[in-house]
């Protein structure tokens, strides 16, 4: 599995029309006097909407190939991984302030091991 930031920018540019086709035809069936799943379920395809948003944002930013997160950008001639340490040793958590994601930053400090790149050959 393989992204591009062209892949990730047509995304990026097409999934805002889809969740708002979505938040303009839903339609939640039920009672208002009952636990009501169909209005659950709108709720939860309402946040996949926003998480997959987010994950083409998170990995758009992350310009390295490291582990699961292949960018085809960022490999060596051989083919393989190539990472970015000096750049993105550091753990992230996205915060929503109803508007742009912001994207927070703790360092990683390696004291017993060094970061590596694996082969898969």
């Amino acid at each position: 599995m393989s992204r591009s930031a062209e892949g990730l920018q047509k995304a990026l540019s097409e999934i805002p029309a889809l969740y708002e086709e979505f938040k303009t035809d839903v339609r939640v069936l039920g009672e208002n006097e009952s636990v009501n799943q169909s209005l659950e379920r709108a709720g939860r395809v309402d946040d996949f909407f926003q998480l997959g948003m987010l994950m083409c944002v998170d990995a758009l930013q992350r310009e390295e190939s490291c582990g699961a997160h292949f960018r085809e950008e960022y490999q060596t001639p051989e083919g393989e991984a190539l990472r970015r340490d000096d750049e993105f040793s550091y753990v992230s958590a996205w915060e929503w302030t109803g508007e742009e994601p912001v994207l927070h930053r703790e360092p990683l400090e390696f004291e017993f091991v060094t970061p590596t790149t694996r082969s898969y050959k």
